[in-house]
């Protein structure tokens, strides 16, 4: 049964049980009491009612019933017609809401001028496919800037083995060098697979959450590079090959990122009972209007195609990824000689 229907049951029922209460309150009573004339009290009650009293009865009750038959009818019929003009805006947000789809995403169910329910739930699904709307633009911007970073090493790999299968005159060390180089576009391409996996990982929430030390994660991400560290124990939970990934990211960014005399400072340790790991580079001036940008995908500081050393802009989004995945808070400052701090705070063990 609709909803229409339903209310006009309620509001019949609960006519009809009032108006037979009304109607059966004055006939109740099985007996009642006469006065004997001149004495002012009471009588005896009588056994029954006289035939006179019976027939009044009687009339009565009919007109009642009569009269209680066609409110109800009256209610039934007002109550379907009264609860049709209160649902008819989720009738329109129901209809407006099943016409959106994700090719028009930017129609707006635009209910106005409501202050109630109607309109909060409408303002609800309008926030609802606002975030849809950025969330399908995010995923079309992701795909073909994807596509494009895959598409472009096998591009050169092709030119580089048509061009040394091309030359009568080649010999093995022209062949070596082009299987060199394919060798380096090969393990670009596997980077950048490897980080899109990790992505999609991270993003799912499907993962292991064990005992960590970040204070570990972060020496096996640093290695023997000339980094400074100050490394103190920071237990944690959480997937240890994804804050692995985390902490490697960070620190390849700092290096990729930095100065030829920069320096980098990787640090652990424990901040008001929550672990974190804080990695501080030198390098460029970033402006703080760039922060949000750097955190999308293929997006770098000089523009969305400029490369440093090999590098695909999917750090910082590996780095958010699995910090949102992992409940952590990830803070970005600029430093204003130039770099960045970087500093992931998870929760407590």
């Amino acid at each position: 049964m609709t909803l229409r229907g339903q209310l006009t049951l309620l509001y019949g029922g609960a006519f009809v049980g009032c108006g037979a209460a009304l109607v059966a309150i004055p006939f109740l009573r099985t007996s009642h009491t006469v006065p004997v004339p001149g004495t002012g009290t009471p009588a005896a009650p009588r056994v029954g009612p006289s035939d006179a009293e019976v027939a009044v009865r009687h009339d009565a009750l009919v007109t009642s019933l009569v009269v209680l038959a066609a409110t109800v009818v009256v209610a039934v019929v007002l109550g379907w017609l009264i609860s049709g003009r209160l649902l008819r805006p989720l009738r329109t947000i129901t209809g407006t809401a099943r016409d959106i789809s994700a090719s028009n995403l930017h129609r707006r169910l635009g209910v106005e001028g409501r202050d109630n329910e109607f309109g909060e739930l409408a303002a609800v699904l309008d926030d609802l496919f606002a975030r849809l709307e950025a969330s399908f633009d995010a995923q079309r911007r992701f795909v073909a800037n994807a596509s494009h970073e895959l598409r472009t090493p096998l591009t050169a790999e092709r030119t580089l083995l048509q061009v040394a299968l091309a030359d009568p005159d080649a010999t093995a060390g022209d062949l070596r060098r082009a299987c060199r180089e394919v060798l380096t576009l090969g393990e670009a391409q596997e980077r950048l697979i490897d980080a899109l996996l990790t992505l999609a990982g991270s993003e799912s929430g499907a993962f292991s959450r064990d005992p960590v030390d970040l204070a570990a994660v972060a020496a096996d991400a640093v290695g023997d590079r000339a980094v400074s560290r100050r490394l103190e124990p920071a237990p944690a939970t959480g997937d240890v090959s994804l804050l692995r990934s985390l902490a490697g990211n960070l620190v390849d960014n700092a290096v990729r990122h930095n100065d030829a005399r920069g320096w980098i400072e990787v640090t652990t340790g424990v901040h008001e009972g929550r672990p974190f790991l804080a990695v501080r580079n030198t390098g460029p001036a970033v402006p703080p209007s760039e922060l949000a940008r750097l955190l999308e995908p293929f997006q770098q500081l000089a523009g969305p195609r400029l490369r440093h050393h090999g590098g695909h802009g999917l750090g910082l989004t590996l780095t958010r990824a699995i910090a949102d995945a992992h409940r952590a808070d990830l803070t970005l400052h600029p430093r204003g000689s130039g770099g960045l701090d970087v500093t992931v705070t998870l929760p407590g063990p």
